[in-house]
C-alpha cells in the first residue's frame, strides 16, 4: 500500500502543479468546492492513513482533526508532504498482516457510518477518496481550460508519444 500511496501522491502533485493562485475561489457550480477547498481536502488525505492505523474509530461528532487550508498552491505540497509523512510512519510501523485486520469504525456520534477492516477503510477513505477527488479536479482544470495531466497513462493534454 505504501508503494500505491507514494505514487498517487507523485500524480496529485502533478495535477496541483497546474492550480493558479488567481483560480482558487474558482467553483463549477455553487453546490461544489471551490478549487482551493478541494485541493486542500485531496492534499490532506493521507492523513487518514495515520488516523486508521493508530486508532479504532473516527467520530465525526467528537474529533481533533485539524483540516489544513491552503493559502497558495504551493502549500498544497506542503501539506500533501506532511499528511504523507504521517501517512507513511503509520504504514511502517504495522507489525503484521493481523494489524490491517482490525475493525476500524466510522460513525457520528451514535450512528455507525462504516465498520470495516483496517485494511479496507485505508483503501476507501484514504486511496479510493484520493483517487475520487483528484479526478474531480481534472474536470475542474479541463472546465478552466487548463491541461489535465496524465493519470494512469496519456490525458488528451499528454500524449505518450
Amino acid at each position: 500500500m505504501l508503494k500505491e500511496l507514494e505514487q498517487e501522491a507523485e500524480t496529485t502533485r502533478k495535477f496541483f502543479g497546474r492550480i493558479k493562485q488567481e483560480d482558487f475561489q474558482w467553483q463549477p457550480h455553487e453546490k461544489n468546492m471551490t478549487l482551493q477547498k478541494l485541493s486542500s481536502h485531496i492534499a490532506g488525505l493521507p492523513i487518514f492513513v495515520d488516523v486508521i492505523i493508530n486508532s479504532d474509530q473516527l467520530d465525526f461528532a467528537n474529533n481533533n482533526l485539524e483540516r489544513q487550508v491552503a493559502e497558495t498552491p504551493q502549500d498544497l505540497n506542503k501539506i500533501l508532504d506532511g499528511a504523507m509523512q504521517k501517512a507513511t510512519t503509520a504504514l511502517l510501523s504495522v507489525r503484521n498482516e493481523d494489524d490491517l485486520l482490525k475493525t476500524w469504525t466510522l460513525k457520528r456520534g451514535d450512528t455507525i457510518i462504516a465498520a470495516m477492516s483496517k485494511y479496507e477503510a485505508i483503501r476507501r477513505m484514504t486511496l479510493s477518496h484520493l483517487i475520487h477527488h483528484r479526478s474531480q479536479l481534472g474536470v475542474y482544470l479541463r472546465l478552466m481550460n487548463i491541461a489535465v495531466p496524465g493519470t494512469y497513462g496519456p490525458s488528451a493534454d499528454e500524449k505518450l508519444f
